[in-house]
């Protein structure tokens, strides 16, 4: 399960993502009283004024290597998180391919060469890159030692957990390609913003309980998280608690079932966009055992987000609190 939590916090398993792919429309349930996450998560915006950066350098890599980066000219990341922080740094034309989960629009025409735990070392070497980004979570090993036996270097990124990762995860891509100020920009417009949507959020002392579920209804998949989903922080910064993680389950992820269901409570239920999508929108989702018994469920309580952003603690991160916050509390604002 270690390599799911990883994944949905910034890259899913490629069993899963694979799904992703079979459930691309993005029409939204009708008579859904949930909204999804705004258009404007679809996009990254870039720094206004694009850095060019100064190399060689040398960095520390998250596995322990040092990685020294001598040319950024062709760069691929090997998670859609990644990505978003390249773009967003303005260095997006230099990224000459992606993971399939870099769903956002200025990506979506690059070739998709990975899918992050099923890495082809042939596909990514064939461009040639002069940097690979790549998570810890990202593999197998075997790929990613032929990619760096190639002579390419390889910078491992920890994965993302909560909003305290936000700046240091920008500011270590920034510095492996040498625009540091860039990251250290980005990250202060990043966090400026995460703090103007908190300044902003009801103060209620009955916070609102909130499950976050991982649905794949394609590949029959139905998890509830717990402290370890990735979700307990972008929950608690929206007022709210986490359920799951409140109710006892110690795993990153549980399979759903009724008595799990029962103790977590929620309030209301956090989903990924193509994940209720996959379920058959919130009239499945209600139809799966312990979610209709729950007051989320009883209210038809769903907050949903795009699977792209919704745990990649980056630079669109204010915009996912954002999504949260209007739609778990709508007028009550």
């Amino acid at each position: 399960m270690r390599r799911l939590r990883t994944r949905v916090a910034g890259a899913l398993l490629a069993v899963l993502a694979l799904t992703v792919t079979a459930c691309s429309s993005d029409s939204s349930p009708e008579g859904a009283p949930a909204a999804k996450a705004e258009a404007a998560a679809d996009r990254v915006e870039p720094l206004a004024d694009t850095p060019v950066p100064q190399l060689p350098v040398t960095v520390r890599s998250a596995d322990g290597r040092k990685v020294t980066v001598r040319d950024a000219g062709r760069i691929v990341p090997l998670s859609g998180s990644l990505s978003e922080i390249v773009f967003t740094l303005g260095l997006g034309d230099r990224v000459v391919a992606r993971d399939i989960t870099a769903t956002f629009a200025q990506a979506e025409k690059l070739p998709v060469v990975t899918r992050n735990h099923d890495v082809s070392a042939e596909s990514v070497l064939s461009l040639k890159p002069d940097l690979v980004l790549a998570e810890t979570s990202t593999g197998p090993d075997e790929a990613m030692d032929q990619i760096r036996d190639a002579g390419v270097p390889v910078l491992v990124v920890d994965p993302a957990k909560g909003l305290d990762d936000v700046g240091p995860r920008i500011g270590t891509v920034a510095r492996a390609l040498g625009v540091p100020a860039a990251g250290e920009e980005l990250t202060k417009r990043s966090e400026d913003r995460i703090a103007a949507v908190r300044k902003d959020i009801p103060k209620k002392t009955d916070k609102p309980r909130v499950a976050f579920l991982y649905l794949r209804g394609t590949a029959s998949v139905y998890l509830i998280g717990g402290k370890d989903s990735g979700a307990t922080s972008l929950l608690e910064a929206a007022g709210a608690v986490d359920g799951g993680a409140e109710s006892g389950l110690g795993k990153d992820f549980t399979t759903i079932t009724t008595e799990a269901l029962a103790e977590a409570a929620p309030d209301a239920i956090l989903v990924m966009s193509k994940g209720l999508e996959s379920v058959g929108g919130i009239d499945g989702l209600v139809k799966i055992p312990g979610v209709a018994q729950t007051p989320a469920g009883m209210e038809r309580r769903v907050v949903s987000i795009e699977d792209g952003v919704l745990l990649n603690y980056g630079p669109r991160t204010d915009e996912v609190l954002k999504s949260l916050v209007d739609q778990l509390y709508g007028d009550a604002k």
